[in-house]
C-alpha cells in the first residue's frame, strides 16, 4: 500500500470584524471616553497588536501635519514606523493630547485622574466587552487588527506592504488576509476581462 503523507492543518482564516460592526462599537463610547474612542480607533484604523499600542509613549509620536507617524515595539523587539493616515484619528489624537497636556510617558493611561501608570491589557479587553455588548456585537478586539488587513487587501495593497503595516516577519503569514470577499474578487475579474477584451478589439 503507498503510505499517504500526513496532510497539514490549515491555519485558520481570521475574521475580520465589518466595517458596520466596528463603527457600532465606537459610537457606543460615550463621548467624554475619548481615551477609550483613540485606542479602539487607533487599532482599527492602523491594525497594530493591542499591546504595541498600549506600549506607546508620547514622545514615540511624530505630528508632523500632513506626515503623521508613530514608532512601535513589535514582535522579536522590531521597532517600526506606522503612518497614521486616517484624518479621524489625527483628529482625536490631537484633541486627545491637548485635552490631557501629556508631554512624556504612556499615551493611554489607567483611570487615576489619567495621571496613572501604562493601562493594563485586561483592562481593555474589559472596556471592550463593554462596549460590544453596549452595541449588541459578538467581536474580539483582535479583529480589528484582521478588519484593517482585510480592508487593505481588498483596496488592492500590496501584500508586501501590508506585512510591513502589522509587523509581520513572515509574508507568508499575511497571505492568510487575501481570502478576498467574493464581490471584490469578482471586480477584479471583470475589470481583467475587460481588460483584455479591449486589447484585442484594438488588435
Amino acid at each position: 500500500m503507498t503510505r499517504l503523507d500526513r496532510a497539514g492543518i490549515p491555519a485558520s482564516l481570521p475574521r475580520p470584524m465589518p466595517a458596520g460592526q466596528v463603527d457600532a462599537v465606537l459610537q457606543a463610547i460615550p463621548r467624554h471616553k475619548d481615551r477609550d474612542r483613540l485606542l479602539f480607533t487607533l487599532l482599527y484604523t492602523t491594525g497594530m497588536r493591542i499591546g504595541e499600542a498600549l506600549a506607546i509613549d508620547v514622545d514615540d509620536l511624530d505630528l508632523t501635519r500632513d506626515d503623521e507617524h508613530v514608532t512601535v515595539l513589535g514582535k522579536g523587539s522590531r521597532r517600526r514606523t506606522v503612518l497614521l493616515d486616517d484624518p479621524g484619528l489625527v483628529f482625536l489624537l490631537r484633541r486627545y493630547l491637548r485635552a490631557r497636556d501629556y508631554r512624556h510617558g504612556p499615551l493611554f493611561r489607567a483611570e487615576k485622574n489619567y495621571v496613572g501608570g501604562q493601562l493594563r491589557y485586561a483592562s481593555v479587553q474589559e472596556l471592550w466587552a463593554k462596549y460590544c455588548a453596549k452595541a449588541q456585537v459578538n467581536a474580539t478586539i483582535h479583529q480589528l487588527r484582521h478588519a484593517h488587513a482585510t480592508e487593505l487587501v481588498n483596496a488592492g495593497v500590496s501584500l508586501e506592504t501590508i506585512r510591513r503595516r502589522l509587523g509581520h516577519a513572515n509574508a507568508q503569514t499575511v497571505l492568510r488576509y487575501a481570502d478576498q470577499h467574493d464581490t471584490t474578487t469578482d471586480a477584479q475579474i471583470r475589470a481583467w476581462r475587460r481588460r483584455k477584451t479591449t486589447g484585442r478589439s484594438a488588435g
